[in-house]
């Protein structure tokens, strides 16, 4: 007869540390001071100006993303371009120099050249 009867005491228990804690509950809510509406205010207006910002900031980046993706399609460019002409002015010097090496190879005199008919110094 002693079981029913504890069991019957602990179901009562239970409502009474309910209300205890609905009691708490509602003492924490009454001394914890509640945000007045200018804080709440310029909480969304805080947000609004991060999410204002943020949105600026990635649309600068990516401004700068497909400017400097142009800067190197342009660099890119200009290097064949200065490649190329690099090319051409080292083939002109390989012909210039196919040119040159007949005459360095044939020996070149320093005397004047001998022609029949002499000139004469100091006759005008």
């Amino acid at each position: 007869m002693n079981a029913p009867t504890s069991s019957t005491a602990a179901e009562k228990s239970l409502p009474v540390e309910s209300n205890v804690e609905a009691e708490i509950g509602k003492l924490v809510d009454e001394n914890i001071p509640k945000r007045p509406p200018q804080i709440e205010t310029d909480v969304e207006r805080i947000r609004s100006s991060v999410a204002r910002l943020t949105s600026n900031s990635i649309d600068g980046l990516q401004g700068l993303t497909s400017e400097l993706q142009e800067l190197q399609r342009f660099l890119n460019s200009e290097v064949e371009r200065v490649r190329g002409e690099i090319e051409s002015a080292l083939a002109g010097i390989k012909i210039i120099i196919e040119t040159i090496a007949p005459w360095k190879s044939s020996p070149v005199s320093l005397a004047p050249p001998t022609s029949a008919r002499a000139v004469r110094v100091g006759r005008v």
